[in-house]
């Protein structure tokens, strides 16, 4: 007895076939349904479909060859596979039979034995084909975690690799054979490198923005100084772009319960989108303030973070769309990249607990903003 508890739809017209198939199968520990005419089969397709299904062929107003032909027309039943069992012995009968889609063909008066392993054959097959389709699966959604894994280590390091170049070449400039360098540069640069092992570190060890969730080192966390510093590592990529930024944060800000890596990556991409969209001369504001409760009894417990720009703005349909994978700005042509920068951002805002957004319109600029929890401790 196999322990199978497939879903088989047996149809013939003549009760008795019905009876001695199902108390087969049922023995089997098959799980049988019954129909006497083609009509009725289609219906209980339709409600529940089977596993497999046993087809008599010679039966009234619609024969087998008819159910059939109906449902490998149908996208929803057209995989199930159709076993055809009838008196008909003519090879003519049994080739029609395969043309229309069946997987097998057993002659009236059949032995028990034989219908059981022809059965299980195809269920195995069905298996077998379920399992690798799965697998497929599996592995297209590896790949494309992979390409995301991916373009996140170039994305995000990108940015500070640029900062620091561009420190050097600015050095390099100097037409002196020894180049004096202070100590307030050496140590920009030093944290600079810190923070591009870092990012390396996290991304190899954990390969989080798919699979698994982000794992976040959770610290209270001063936005002041993470803004004032974030500020002085872009300053050479904003003076280049003759562009500004604006703090306007207060020095009492209740601290936020954050991981200040990934935090830094946020703020990163916000600013190289907002460079990147841009003319020269752009003029920035990132701004920061605690979002009050509607209920003047309930304690705040989360600040809003902004970024904004008086640049060209986006329309409202890319806006609506700015935080998924693969979108890209207005000019998306005359850069590198997947866009993948905002969907990043999204993903580690929400792992923070907070939301992200967009508010601009064509012409008026843009103003980025994200919400993150207030530290309890």
């Amino acid at each position: 007895m196999t322990s199978d508890s497939s879903n088989i739809l047996v149809v013939d017209d003549t009760p008795d076939n019905l009876r001695l198939l199902s108390a087969m199968l049922s023995e089997q520990g098959y799980k049988v349904r019954k129909a006497l005419n083609g009509k009725t089969a289609l219906k209980t397709i339709h409600q529940v479909p089977a596993d497999l299904i046993l087809l008599d062929i010679n039966m009234p107003s619609m024969n087998g060859y008819e159910v059939c032909q109906q449902l490998k027309d149908d996208p929803t039943t057209q995989d199930i596979p159709i076993i055809f069992i009838s008196a008909l012995d003519d090879v003519l009968d049994k080739v029609k039979a395969f043309e229309l889609g069946g997987v097998d063909y057993i002659t009236k008066p059949f032995q028990a034995e034989e219908v059981i392993a022809r059965i299980e054959n195809q269920l195995t097959i069905q298996r077998q084909k379920k399992q690798l389709q799965q697998e497929i699966k599996e592995r297209e959604k590896t790949e494309q975690t992979l390409r995301i894994y991916l373009h996140a280590v170039s994305h995000d390091l990108r940015n500070p690799v640029l900062g620091f170049s561009m420190i050097l070449k600015n050095f390099l400039k100097q037409k002196k054979e020894t180049i004096e360098i202070s100590r307030k540069v050496l140590e920009q640069m030093s944290k600079s490198c810190d923070r591009q092992l870092n990012l390396i570190n996290s991304l190899v060890e954990t390969q989080q923005f798919e699979m698994g969730g982000i794992r976040l080192n959770l610290k209270p966390l001063n936005l002041v100084k993470l803004t004032q510093q974030l500020a002085t590592e872009w300053q050479p990529m904003l003076t280049e772009k003759q562009a500004t930024i604006t703090l306007e944060i207060p020095q009492d800000l209740p601290l936020v319960q954050g991981d200040s890596d990934r935090l830094w990556r946020v703020l990163e991409n916000l600013m190289a989108n907002a460079l990147k969209h841009n003319d020269p001369g752009i003029q920035l504001t990132l701004k920061a303030d605690i979002i009050k409760p509607e209920k003047n009894n309930f304690k705040p417990h989360k600040i809003r973070c902004s970024l904004e720009d008086n640049g060209v703005g986006i329309n409202s349909e890319l806006a609506a769309t700015l935080f998924e994978r693969y979108q890209r700005g207005n000019q998306a042509k005359q850069t590198l990249g997947l866009g993948l920068g905002l969907y990043l951002c999204r993903k580690i805002i929400e792992a923070h607990g907070g939301e992200i957004g967009v508010m601009t319109e064509p012409g008026q600029g843009a103003k980025f903003w994200f919400s993150l929890p207030i530290s309890e401790s």
